[in-house]
């Protein structure tokens, strides 16, 4: 395939969905379904000893682009667009903070997990920033997230591990459900791999 061939393609993908091509090209209308992610199941996944120590999970850091309930796609460049009548059930930040610390809390292995302003005596904190949670056509559609984590010790504020975490599955379409559930099969793994590598490093 030429590469006119290959923008032309993603052109017509684009213009099918109704995409467009600039952040500030978003609908305005209410969206008529929202997503969320679905829970991971952590429960027998993590074995080991409990610890005591107690985790906040801070808002993660997101580009404008992803700072938002819409949901993304993002063709070369990268370009972002968005699935029109669709959304996220909150911000994406406020999506993936509020599913990492259930993933910390199902695994039993922290004495306690929470979010800022809860009142915790915070031993860990656990950074993130998301850097990729997107549907990609810049070649074969596929649910791609990346998010970048940090462990710091809330008592002297001392960098303990930082690590970035990346994971792709392949979408099968471009609809906003084929969609979703790629980015969810992604964010599962990148969800249970930040998970356990937090369970090591506090």
């Amino acid at each position: 395939m030429t590469k006119a061939t290959t923008d032309m393609t993603r052109r017509s993908v684009l213009s099918a969905l109704g995409f467009g091509v600039l952040v500030s090209g978003c609908a305005s209308s209410a969206p008529s379904a929202y997503y969320g992610l679905d829970t991971v199941d952590a429960g027998g996944g993590f074995t080991g000893r409990s610890s005591g120590v107690q985790v906040l999970v801070t808002a993660p850091r997101a580009l404008k682009a992803l700072d938002t309930s819409h949901i993304a796609v993002v063709d070369q460049g990268p370009i972002y667009s968005y699935f029109p009548n669709s959304a996220w059930a909150d911000t994406l930040p406020n999506v993936v903070q509020a599913k990492l610390a259930q993933t910390l809390q199902d695994t039993g292995r922290l004495r306690g997990v929470g979010l800022p302003g809860e009142g915790l005596l915070i031993d860990y904190q656990l950074q993130t920033e998301i850097r990729s949670f997107e549907l990609r056509v810049d070649g074969a559609s596929r649910g791609f997230v990346e998010i970048f984590a940090r462990v710091v010790n809330d008592r002297n504020g001392r960098t303990v591990a930082t690590k970035v975490f990346s994971a792709q599955t392949p979408s099968g379409g471009t609809s906003v459900d084929q969609a979703v559930e790629a980015m969810n099969a992604s964010a599962d793994r990148v969800f249970t791999e930040i998970t356990a590598w937090t369970l090591q490093n506090v």
